[in-house]
């Protein structure tokens, strides 16, 4: 397997149904960097991709999966920050979209953020 279909295939789809746990995020974190899960959000499915190298990897997977690209949205979660104003950081290169109006890493709506953590709490037990 090419480590790109390699990599797809350790990224893992979370929904409200089965929300993932603290403690997972904590262990993809250590497996990681130490700190953070990049995680790509899908706002129109209201789903997660987690478990990526590159928030690249989990917004192909959405979109290979039937999400829209539009609706999808990068982040980082911090587990060991959980319950702070740091445990969710909105920042990523897939957000640099000039033609939806995002012109910086960083997801610049209020609107949309604010859905970001409306999900993220549902999605993360």
């Amino acid at each position: 397997m090419n480590d790109d279909r390699q990599q797809r295939s350790t990224i893992e789809i979370v929904r409200e149904a089965e929300p993932v746990s603290l403690d997972h995020l904590d262990e993809l974190a250590q497996g990681m960097s130490g700190e953070l899960v990049k995680t790509v959000v899908d706002i129109g499915e209201g789903i997660m991709a987690i478990g990526g190298m590159m928030h690249a990897d989990e917004e192909a997977t959405l979109i290979d999966g039937g999400s829209r690209q539009t609706d999808l949205w990068g982040i980082n979660l911090y587990p060991q920050e959980h319950g702070t104003d740091d445990f969710v950081e909105f920042d990523s290169m897939i957000n640099l979209r000039p033609g939806q109006g995002n012109r910086s890493r960083s997801i610049e709506d209020p609107a949309t953020r604010a859905t970001i953590l409306e999900m993220v709490d549902r999605l993360v037990k």
